[in-house]
């Protein structure tokens, strides 16, 4: 073989080593950023309680439940959402956003968060974008509509004119759970979404599923229950499921049952 052949294969020998090696490392890449779990809050040092209303911000039955936190000894805070509560969710992930630093900087170990209704994608798109599970320890979703609610579909379709900017962001298919769906954030911390057969606002109820996360219907631990999607933040059964869901121990559903009682 002569010596500029021998040259040119040794060329190519490099070259494709070198797209190896490239190759390589993208494919590594490919499986996306890793879990510093050290990074991540301690889950047996519960810090205050962030929570976070609905479509509208009503903020009436969150107190009630916050009260019923309180009584274990944490503190809880309900956030009164930006405008009427029926803008752009973005301003809603800021507020919680600054309320959880705010936690922090007062030396708070983290955050839990319990999102009701459209709060929970509130607290979602906070994960997504604000890397939410470097603050929050634990977060709780009522009956919320990660996946989107028919609802809010038929209303941005039939009834523009009634579906302002946070309608439409409810409705499946947007922009904003799209962005909440590729975030994967039911794999980021734990999580705790609750549901109730009975619903007809959050619609289907299995739109609360979340992929990676502790997902559990009222009716699964109380058969007899009737939990209307308004009702889901002051109904006992609920409340034991919430406390059990930011308890210091990992979330354990073992022995729920009908009422708070049950814990």
């Amino acid at each position: 073989m002569s010596p500029r052949r021998r040259t040119v294969l040794a060329v190519l020998a490099a070259l494709v080593l070198v797209v190896a090696v490239v190759v390589g490392v993208r494919v590594a890449g490919s499986a996306g950023p890793s879990v510093d779990t050290e990074a991540r809050p301690a889950q047996d040092r519960p810090g205050p309680v962030l929570l976070v209303p609905g479509y509208g911000g009503g903020r009436d039955s969150l107190l009630r439940l916050a009260a019923q936190i309180e009584a274990t000894g944490r503190d809880a805070e309900v956030l009164t959402l930006v405008g009427d509560g029926t803008g752009d969710l973005s301003a809603q992930v800021r507020l919680l956003d600054e309320a959880a630093d705010a936690a922090l900087a007062a030396g708070a170990p983290s955050v839990d968060v319990v999102g009701y209704s459209a709060g929970g994608v509130v607290a979602g798109l906070w994960v997504a974008r604000d890397d939410g599970a470097a603050k929050a320890r634990r977060i709780v979703t009522l009956g919320s509509p990660l996946h989107g609610t028919s609802l809010a579909a038929l209303a941005a379709s039939e009834v523009p004119g009634a579906c302002p900017v946070a309608c439409r962001q409810l409705a499946p298919g947007s922009a904003e759970l799209t962005e909440l769906a590729a975030a994967d954030v039911g794999n980021a911390l734990p999580w705790l979404s609750v549901r109730t057969g009975d619903d007809q606002t959050s619609t289907p109820p299995d739109t609360a599923n979340l992929a990676g996360a502790v997902n559990v219907s009222v009716q699964q631990v109380c058969p007899v229950a009737r939990v209307s999607h308004s009702a889901l933040p002051t109904d006992p059964t609920v409340t034991g499921l919430v406390l059990r869901g930011i308890a210091a121990r990992p979330i354990d559903l073992t022995g729920a049952g009908c009422g708070a009682a049950a814990l």
